[in-house]
């Protein structure tokens, strides 16, 4: 009898269950036609059909730790930081590097006190080893950057083409924005974009000339300011740049052919006496520990250090060439 009345009570259960939960399931679609029919009277789209929230604000978010974030705005030496990162296109930020360049130093510094137990040969690994960042960043800024000044030919080529058809001078920069590759395209872009929000020509230019520092973009927004003060055919004028771009780009590249063997010399002696230094500590410390724990030897390191360091700037000095 007990056994009758339980299976009697869950049927009973299962049954007011499944009521609640149709009803419930035909409340939230009527909800559902509900705010779909609102949404078509009132023509607007779905979360998932509207776009991005984009924000135009301008932020100098330099670090995500807010008091670091509050001394880097307040120091000179941070823009031009954060001027280095951007033209190197890394995702970094100010403090990111700033702290790298530190964790670099305590590392390397710490890990040559404890294979050599000398401050003086910590120091000096761990002031090499905190420019690593920056030197890495320099590296990326300058493939960027002739990057894009081996395709700005072709954008002028383009933006010629563009002008010859009957398109005005901003159309032409926006088919270079969405034709060319970057780091054209988005910097050509960035210099659409200023124009279409109010700023003039000529700030345009300029700030994409800060953005990127070649004396080839120089050139070319000389050539547009010009024709724009005096008139003229923009077309030709454009074309000729090109032309001048693209014979600076060939001379460049056989100075360097010509001057390739007095770079790889300046290389080889730069860096010969510090591998030859560290492979010579690896088969002998004992003697090679003499040079920072002997006063002489201690002499003869700085004295070593300084002519290195004065014969690399005068290698570098003869095989750089401006063209």
């Amino acid at each position: 009898m007990g056994l009758i009345i339980v299976l009697v009570f869950l049927g009973a259960f299962s049954v007011v269950a499944l009521i609640a939960i149709a009803s419930g399931s035909g409340a939230s679609q009527q909800a559902k036609q509900v705010h779909a029919t609102l949404d078509s009277a009132l023509a607007t789209d779905s979360p998932e059909e509207r776009g991005p929230i984009l924000d135009l604000r301008k932020t100098d978010r330099l670090s995500s730790i807010p008091w670091l974030n509050r001394k880097l705005l307040s120091y000179e030496l941070t823009p031009r930081v954060q001027t280095l990162i951007y033209q190197a296109d890394l995702k970094w930020t100010a403090g990111g590097m700033l702290a790298g360049c530190a964790l670099c130093f305590v590392s390397i510094g710490y890990l040559a006190y404890w294979r050599t137990d000398s401050v003086l040969i910590a120091l000096a690994a761990g002031a090499l080893a905190s420019g690593m960042p920056y030197f890495w960043a320099r590296h990326k800024r300058g493939k960027r950057l002739d990057k894009f000044q081996e395709g700005l030919p072709e954008a002028l080529d383009l933006m010629v083409n563009a002008l010859r058809a009957g398109h005005s001078l901003i159309a032409a920069m926006g088919s270079v924005a969405r034709e060319c590759a970057d780091p054209i395209g988005c910097e050509f872009k960035a210099c659409f974009e200023e124009q279409n929000y109010g700023l003039e020509m000529k700030t345009a230019l300029d700030n994409m000339i800060n953005r990127v520092p070649l004396q080839d973009l120089r050139i070319v927004a000389t050539a547009i300011m010009i024709q724009r003060e005096s008139g003229g055919n923009l077309a030709e004028v454009l074309d000729k740049t090109s032309h001048v771009i693209r014979e600076r780009f060939r001379l460049k590249r056989q100075v360097g052919v010509h001057t390739a063997q007095g770079r790889m010399t300046g290389w080889v002696l730069s860096l010969l006496p510090v591998f030859l230094g560290t492979a010579l500590y690896f088969v002998n410390p004992d003697m090679m520990s003499q040079l920072w724990k002997n006063p002489l030897g201690i002499k003869m390191l700085w004295t070593s250090f300084g002519m290195l360091v004065v014969g690399t700037l005068i290698i570098r000095h003869i095989v750089n060439m401006d063209v």
